[in-house]
């Protein structure tokens, strides 16, 4: 089966095979890419009224005509009658903004067709490609990242983790001056016993405006104490060095500030402060390595079966 330039095609029985798809989901999937490129793509030529006779159109632009069968699979099912005439209109506006713009082009400078062709067919391969791509890595994308790896992926680019902000482990509360018990929260905040953990805990969920209790998580500083007098501090990193334990207040409320721990900006990044970071980063590099596996395998089933030639 030659091909010429139509190189993009393989065979569907092999494709079918590699994703698991039985052909509803294909068509399906087909169609979908070829809906995103119709909702998107301008038609080039002029259509003419009377050559689509029998057709209702929906707007015009000059000689260019938008009909009603084009508008079908716009509006998602289930979607509001008010909602759905908005979207229709503002469809509808969008098109005959550019096809007059395309028409004012077109008469003022010269206009490669092939070559814009050649974009509009590359655009409807990426689509197709995307869609088919999309489907298998969500079939066969391991979601499972051990801390095993991602402890080897941070030694391996620690260079890469380097902090742009101050961070912290601490407690921080924001309350009221009028609220109840205040001279307690400094003992609570020092104790260790987890009765006073939790009525710390308690206390603030009923009077704090705002409150971080210590952890294990790494929070930026700055984020914080936002909305205090803390976050006004010019020099941090003294501040931070000096002052594990301080209190401050303002016209209307009372802050509390424990650091446990404090890591500077321009510093390597603890790894529990990149690991959902460096998460993303492992199953974006599987997915990468998935789609071009799922091509390589298609390429070279075509090329055993002769399904394509590269004529000279």
């Amino acid at each position: 089966m030659k091909r010429g330039n139509d190189i993009f095609y393989t065979n569907w029985g092999r494709i079918r095979a590699i994703l698991g798809l039985r052909w509803g989901h294909i068509v399906f999937l087909l169609f979908a890419g070829l809906s995103l490129v119709g909702c998107d793509l301008i038609k080039m030529k002029a259509n003419n009224a009377a050559g689509d006779a029998g057709r209702e159109p929906a707007a015009r632009a000059n000689d260019s005509y938008l009909y009603k069968d084009e508008l079908v699979g716009i509006i998602a099912p289930g979607t509001p009658a008010e909602d759905s005439t908005k979207l229709v209109e503002a469809y509808i506006n969008s098109w005959i903004r550019k096809q007059l713009l395309i028409q004012e082009a077109s008469r003022k400078i010269d206009i490669n067709e092939a070559q814009v062709e050649r974009k509009i067919l590359d655009y409807r391969y990426s689509i197709i490609a995307y869609e088919y791509q999309t489907y298998y890595i969500k079939q066969h994308l391991d979601t499972a990242v051990s801390m095993e790896e991602i402890e080897k992926y941070y030694k391996a680019n620690i260079d890469n983790f380097i902090l742009k902000q101050n961070i912290v482990q601490g407690t921080f509360i924001k309350i009221p001056k009028n609220a109840p018990r205040t001279e307690k929260i400094k003992e609570l905040i020092f104790s260790k016993q987890e009765k006073d953990e939790n009525e710390l805990k308690s206390y603030c969920l009923s009077f704090a405006v705002a409150y971080h209790i210590s952890g294990s998580n790494w929070v930026v500083y700055d984020e914080l104490v936002k909305n205090s007098p803390l976050a006004e501090i010019p020099n941090k990193i003294p501040f931070l060095k000096s002052n594990p334990y301080h209190e401050t207040s303002d016209e209307n409320f009372l802050y509390y500030l424990r650091v446990v721990q404090y890591r500077i900006s321009d510093n390597i990044s603890p790894l529990e402060f990149v690991k959902d970071d460096i998460r993303n980063i492992i199953l974006n590099k599987r997915k990468v390595q998935l789609a071009k596996e799922l091509e390589d395998e298609v390429y070279r089933y075509a090329m055993d079966q002769n399904e394509f030639e590269i004529y000279n």
